[in-house]
């Protein structure tokens, strides 16, 4: 059986010349094409409701992306039906020998399923570290959203306990 603890923070990148900041979005200048901010949607997982409309609240902007990337890595192959080669196999290799041949396979597994079925990302770095005698592993991914341009992380600890 494994756990996994998941938690992101975000880096806004600096604001270049020719974007314009606003309160709810930012748009290229220059052109015909403006790219708001808050461009991705995604349901959150967590189910919140909104006090006053009674609806869920969905994750927007790089929330959206940051919730797609950690439930792409969560999902093991053959979990989702119809698409089997979805996924990552990270729950797999937590019981594997605890040495760098297995932070290898962990980092690889996880450039190439966000490689392969992310296409909203750029610029992908995986660190694995391992912790507590070799039995739990942190991962980060760093990326840009192509959209924005906006700098952020997803960081999950894969544990094994038993």
């Amino acid at each position: 059986m494994a756990t996994y603890y998941s938690s992101g923070s975000s880096f806004n990148s600096s604001t270049t010349s020719g974007q314009n900041s606003s309160a709810g979005s930012r748009s290229v200048t220059g052109g015909s094409n403006s790219v708001p901010k808050e461009r991705y949607t995604d349901l959150n997982l967590q189910m919140i409701v909104h006090p006053q409309k009674r609806d869920i609240i969905p994750l927007k902007g790089a929330a959206a992306v940051k919730n797609a990337i950690r439930n792409l890595l969560l999902t093991s192959f053959y979990e989702r039906p119809f698409d089997s080669k979805l996924g990552s196999n990270l729950r797999g290799l937590l019981f594997e020998p605890a040495d760098a041949v297995t932070k290898i396979s962990l980092k690889n597994n996880v450039k190439r399923v966000l490689e392969n079925h992310e296409p909203r990302i750029d610029n992908i770095n995986v660190i694995v570290d391992s912790y507590q005698n070799d039995t739990e592993y942190r991962v980060t991914v760093v990326f840009s959203i192509k959209a924005t341009d906006e700098v952020s992380e997803v960081e999950i600890n894969l544990r094994r306990l038993r």
